[in-house]
């Protein structure tokens, strides 16, 4: 099989657990082809994050866990949130900004309302990891598009891994758009999986601004990997049933919020 990276491996063994029920240590060093004792290390760490418990000879999910949700199955979940939040955030693109989006369901919805005048003009460059953003603009007139390869993970429709981190490496961006499974306070802006937070993180990094765009649901929910602390973003747009206090708080941060 194709060599993984240690987190790689642990994500697709958090996610055999919640598919399957069960997974056995055994079974987990032939299809990995690596020790006992690696594996054991891979269960320990990921129990220790909470995505599963340890069982005599393998790992069973957490009680109350479920299965993360797909791109396909979001998508339209809170539709009407997501399209304000998207408007206001395609309002902030400028003529020839380089833009990072993340697979997030919301960011899709900030490319489906960009303005046709950078659309049609060739004016903004778009970097993804994300297929279905890609199959958007690639309907444009003119699109100036670069795809990042790497990893393809279908729950997600979006690629990962070393392939991908390689190529944010040698770019720099004027502003990304993030989405996220999870924003509180103490943890930051979290997501369900750890190779979706290593891009996240690194389109972060790679982009004079970060902002971060998510629904109102998504407050006070914590995922499994953390993105980034929230003194490090510098715009929220979010709808208007987000919590005052916690809008207050991220202002008090010095955070621009946008409440749409």
């Amino acid at each position: 099989m194709v060599d993984l990276s240690a987190a790689e491996r642990r994500s697709q063994i958090a996610q055999m657990v919640l598919e399957n029920g069960k997974v056995l240590v055994a079974d987990l060093v032939r299809q990995f082809n690596i020790t006992e004792t690696s594996i054991r290390r891979d269960l320990n760490l990921l129990e220790e994050g909470g995505r599963l418990k340890r069982i005599h000879g393998g790992a069973i999910p957490i009680p109350g866990n479920s299965r993360t949700d797909s791109f396909a199955e979001k998508k339209d979940l809170h539709i009407s949130a997501k399209e304000r939040i998207g408007r206001a955030a395609a309002e902030l693109i400028k003529p020839k900004d380089i833009v990072l989006l993340d697979s997030g369901t919301t960011t899709l919805q900030v490319v489906r309302h960009i303005p046709s005048a950078l659309r049609n003009s060739n004016m903004v460059t778009l970097v993804t990891n994300s297929q279905p953003i890609a199959q958007e603009v690639l309907t444009w007139p003119s699109p100036n598009l670069t795809i990042l390869g790497g990893l393809y993970l279908p729950d997600y429709q979006a690629t990962v891994g070393p392939q991908t981190l390689v190529q944010l490496q040698e770019l720099t961006a004027d502003k990304v758009f993030l989405g996220a499974d999870g924003l509180t306070l103490g943890s930051g802006a979290t997501t369900a999986n750890i190779l979706m937070a290593e891009v996240d993180r690194n389109m972060a990094e790679h982009s004079r601004e970060v902002i971060l765009v998510t629904d109102s649901s998504k407050i006070g929910r914590v995922g499994f990997v953390p993105i980034k602390a929230l003194n490090s973003i510098h715009i929220l747009i979010t709808d208007t049933s987000a919590p005052p206090d916690f809008v207050q708080s991220m202002i008090d941060l010095g955070v621009q919020v946008l409440v749409v």
